[in-house]
């Protein structure tokens, strides 16, 4: 319903009036009016306790006057369940040249009953921003209160599932529990505002994605409410929404913000295919309200997410079965290049990467249309391990950070290059005259030409369906590139020389010119590069990846600073770490990574991981002499470069053994279907109305699950009645998201099982499945009910794996679609049946609302690891039981990691596909997620360190469902190393 203007003003009421006080007045939140020369880029966010400045132009945001390009990858700490490892995600996006992490905040995480808000234990949002602003990160809050992410009814909580208000307008019900979310939310973010200088969150959006009722009252005034809401609630830094794709809506002036202006960034968002032509979406591209950036020419060109990966649905049909290893094949590190390159090319200077580390869904936590692992094929893999995705990341980041000229980019005149085949982006620097080109080839074959309107007449290759950006004219130190065919990577000042990276291709040859007034004396301290001096020009050529990192030296040139060219390939690259400290900044060579530098005195203190045996090099300030790795010292010697260079390698790593999965113990877990069970305790189910969108059939009581306080998980129903005579059949219409099933008994004899459709491409979005599932009863059966006393008491027991609520995309309450059984008829017989429910107990004070579900284990504690199973049978695998129902199994085993080795470990399922079976994994009490056997297609499953305790006991728990048409498993169930490195994180258990 559309609001009045006087129910409206009654709703925000104290939101105006804290709008009033904080707006576009604050001191720390106005817009600066003046131009912004370039100049270098603001330092590494902190919280500082000092206020800050968050300003913006149509180049770039503006950080205390300074211009900042926000290169941003997207993690949610609620899919890595360890607070610890939080940490570990951030440190490596920030070594990889990340300035930002985007984070959704799902309500449906926090929220398990109306008014009750938990945000401790894994739920900690207040210790993620802490370990953000302590490992250098810009945050970008995204709290909804509607979120999508491929997450449970998009992240609304399960609670709203049951309520009157429709949900993502103006609706008053609706907004009361909005309000209260984000009053809840906001009481923590306003502690963590950059602004503040009390934490390092830079930017806050509300909503997502919201393409409904945009030219309608009820949508506008929804959008002020939030604005407003948020404003009243003491966030003072801009704010944002992301249109769902190029279509201009919500630019700035489309709604209501109480008067307040220059304080919203237009975003969009953009997930092209691999085998597109990238699009010119920026500030130049085609114009026009749905030409992208061009919708919003005052504000900043903002991508809030472009496709790092894609997920992958139930069957794995988007990518032919392969999982989330094809997704990375297919937006590889190519892709990556081509399509950011286009991006920075046309002036997107806010650009943030969905995902850059996916994680896990777990528990009942993942929306209808994907399965357990959201890996999302991004940057780093579902197992924190870093993926060769990182190559053109890392370059580009380093490079917005050093070499600020990128921030501040007006085209310039076309430059076209000799082959058409190249299509050249030419930018330039207003400012400095830098000039920068981008040269993309979206032909399936490698292409070299010459840039002949540059001036650049050496052949510049560029890969197939690649890109690759080049400078011209740009200042480095004290000295000024004429022109390169490789990126420039890093340029700073350490100690008493310039240092400047260039990097490309393995088995490239990179050339690199400098303005030279004075011959200069180079010195070679590799043997590949190679050098000519003419006219004023030193032409530096070397072959990139022949023999790692190759330096050379140039001084004698008239210029009292020396500088150090270095050359890298991808894989070179990756392992050059610049850091900034208080004393300057140092540059690292060796390790897989980087994570933190400190100088003390003479010493220079450096932790990070080794995977394997690496030598150590490093360029700092004047002074340092000596350095240590992980807290112990490291011999080392200064260099011809320069550097202090370590006299042995690190260490690498000493992969653990991982014990085999034994002595498991079985117990039958579906009691509910026995005729004698007690279910007294359970409630009863005859509600007559409901708020769901699902219309109730006539003569039926409301069966839906969620409509009795079961939102996650399985349910079960019994049935009961006297008088069966003459039943042939029962219809049981149901419910459920993604590959849902039900299994029905009738006293206590099974009469079969039901599965919705395995999705094809065309259906993988699809979020609720509705199936009329009828079970001929058995001749046996029919017999002894017309045999049977008058009166006899009959029970119907019915299990429904429910699966998820449909997310709302469209903001048409579909999140609200009915959950569980929806009708039951009999043919030829009508009895009167009285129905109760039974779903998850109360929610689980430690791992939250959504990791249990109604089965009789979970109810009973069996899944968790201080259980006694005594009593339980000994069972072996493979195993092969052929009949319907629920089978637990559970087993311990013991781990003896390292200590200062961080090992990911997982889980493999592994049997016949055609085998008709289904496990729900729990460790230690955390349900890591569903397999099903044969649909898959995940087989291996995280186990995060914290829940998995690498230097002690574990419990493993399956939760074993089978349809009984088939023998099932388990078969092979086994531990894997999914990746090992010396160093990681200290890791507190949840």
């Amino acid at each position: 319903m559309e609001l009045s203007r006087r129910t409206f003003h009654a709703l925000a009421g104290t939101a105006a009036l804290g709008f009033a006080l904080t707006g576009s007045g604050s001191p720390t939140s106005a817009n600066p009016a003046r131009p912004a020369p370039t100049g270098p880029p603001p330092p590494v966010p902190s919280a500082d306790g000092r206020p800050h400045e968050i300003g913006f132009d149509h180049y770039s945001l503006l950080v205390d006057g300074r211009r900042l390009v926000l290169w941003s990858g997207e993690m949610h700490p609620f899919r890595l369940p360890s607070p610890s490892l939080w940490r570990d995600v951030l440190e490596k996006m920030r070594a990889h040249g990340y300035n930002a992490v985007s984070v959704y905040v799902a309500w449906n995480y926090h929220s398990p009953a109306p008014g009750r808000y938990d945000f401790t234990g894994v739920r900690d949002l207040d210790l993620f921003l802490r370990t953000a602003a302590e490992t250098g990160m810009y945050v970008i809050l995204r709290p909804g209160p509607y979120i999508n992410a491929e997450v449970d009814a998009g992240g609304f909580p399960g609670w709203l599932t049951a309520t009157e208000g429709r949900a993502r307008t103006s609706d008053p019900t609706y907004l009361r529990y909005v309000d209260e979310w984000l009053t809840a939310i906001n009481a923590i973010v306003a502690k963590h505002l950059f602004t503040r200088g009390t934490g390092t969150v830079l930017l806050y959006q509300i909503e997502n994605e919201y393409d409904a009722h945009v030219d309608e009252p009820s949508g506008r005034a929804y959008m002020s409410y939030l604005y407003e809401k948020v404003r009243a609630d003491g966030i003072d830094v801009p704010l944002f929404h992301n249109d769902k794709g190029r279509n201009g809506y919500w630019a700035p002036g489309s709604f209501g913000t109480g008067g307040e202006k220059g304080r919203w960034l237009y975003g969009f968002d953009g997930y092209p295919e691999p085998g597109e032509v990238p699009p010119d979406w920026g500030s130049f591209g085609t114009g026009g309200r749905k030409g992208g950036a061009t919708a919003s020419p005052k504000t900043p060109g903002f991508v809030p997410e472009f496709g790092g990966g894609w997920f992958d649905p139930w069957g794995g049909s988007w990518f032919d079965g392969k999982g989330y290893a094809e997704a990375r094949r297919t937006r590889d590190a190519a892709y990556e290049r081509r399509f950011y390159l286009t991006n920075l090319a046309n002036g997107i200077t806010l650009h943030n990467v969905y995902m850059t580390y996916g994680g896990t869904s777990w528990g009942w936590l993942p929306a209808p249309a994907v399965y357990t692992s959201y890996d999302y094929g991004a940057a780093f893999d579902e197992a924190r391990n870093a993926t060769p995705k990182l190559a053109p990341m890392h370059q580009i980041g380093q490079l917005l950070r050093f070499v600020p000229d990128l921030a501040k980019l007006d085209r310039a005149k076309t430059v076209r290059a000799a082959d058409e085949r190249i299509r050249v982006y030419h930018l330039a620097n207003p400012d400095t005259g830098a000039h920068f080109y981008v040269l993309r080839n979206d032909s399936g074959e490698a292409v070299s030409s010459t840039l002949p309107d540059a001036g650049i007449d050496v052949p510049v290759t560029v890969p197939a369906r690649d890109a690759k950006l080049i400078a011209a004219g740009l200042r480095l130190g004290k000295r000024t590139l004429v022109h390169s065919t490789v990126q420039p990577m890093v340029s700073l000042t350490a100690g008493r020389q310039d240092i400047a990276v260039f990097t490309g291709r393995r088995g490239e040859m990179a050339q690199v010119v400098l303005e030279c007034a004075d011959e200069p004396t180079p010195m070679r301290l590799d043997a590949e590069p190679a050098w000519a001096y003419n006219l004023g020009k030193l032409n530096i050529t070397a072959p990139l990846g022949a023999g790692g990192l190759s330096r050379v030296r140039v001084e004698g040139d008239g210029v009292d600073t020396p500088m150090l060219v270095l050359f890298a390939d991808d894989a070179t690259a990756l392992r050059l770490w610049p850091y900034e400290t208080p004393s300057g900044p140092l540059l690292v060579y060796g390790p897989a990574l980087l994570r933190s530098a400190e100088l003390r005195g003479s010493t220079v203190h450096l932790t990070g991981d080794t995977t394997g045996q690496t030598g150590l090099e490093v360029w700092g300030p004047r002074g340092i002499t000596h350095v240590t790795w992980n807290g112990r010292p490291v011999p080392s010697r200064f260099s011809a470069s320069g550097s202090l260079l370590a006299l042995r390698p690190l260490p690498g790593v000493a992969r653990p053994a991982l014990p085999a999965l034994g002595r498991w113990r079985r117990r039958s877990g579906n009691p509910e279907a026995e005729p004698d069970f007690d279910d007294s305790a359970w409630t009863t189910a005859d509600k007559e109305t409901t708020f769901s969108t699902t219309p109730v059939p006539d003569g039926q009581p409301v069966l839906f699950a969620d409509d009795y306080g079961f939102h996650y998980g399985d349910v079960w129903y019994r049935g009961e009645w006297t008088d069966a005579d003459g039943v042939e059949s029962v219809s049981l219409a149901y419910s459920t998201g993604t590959q849902g099933l039900l299994m029905a008994w009738l006293d206590g004899e099974p009469l079969g099982t039901h599965r919705m459709p395995v999705p094809d491409k065309e259906r993988a979005r699809q979020g609720t499945w509705t199936a009329k599932a009828a079970f001929d009863l058995p001749k046996e059966l029919r017999k002894r009910l017309r045999e049977e006393e008058p009166r006899t008491r009959h029970v119907l027991s019915v299990l429904v794996r429910r699966m998820q609520h449909d997310m709302d995309g469209e903001a048409l309450d579909t999140h609200k679609a009915a959950r569980g059984l929806t009708a039951v008829t009999f043919e030829g017989g009508s009895p009167e049946v009285t129905w109760r429910i039974q779903g998850a107990a109360a929610p689980d004070p430690v791992r939250g609302p959504m990791n249990n579900g109604g089965l009789h284990g979970e109810r009973e504690g069996w899944h968790l690891p201080e259980y006694d199973d005594k009593d339980w049978e000994d069972a072996g695998l493979p195993r092969a039981d052929r009949r319907q129902g629920v089978a637990w199994y559970r087993t311990g085993f013991r781990l003896d990691v390292a200590p200062g080795v961080d090992a990911s470990v997982g889980l493999v399922l592994d049997d016949d596909p055609g085998r008709a079976y289904r496990v729900q994994i729990f460790l230690n009490g955390w349900n890591m997620g569903q397999y099903i056997n044969d649909v898959g297609p995940q087989h291996t499953f995280v186990l995060p360190n914290g829940i998995l305790r690498t230097r002690g006991a574990n419990t493993l728990a399956l939760a074993v469902l089978s349809d009984g048409t088939t023998p099932s498993g388990p078969r092979d169930v086994r531990l894997t190393l999914l990746g090992a490195a010396a160093g990681g994180v200290p890791v507190k258990p949840v």
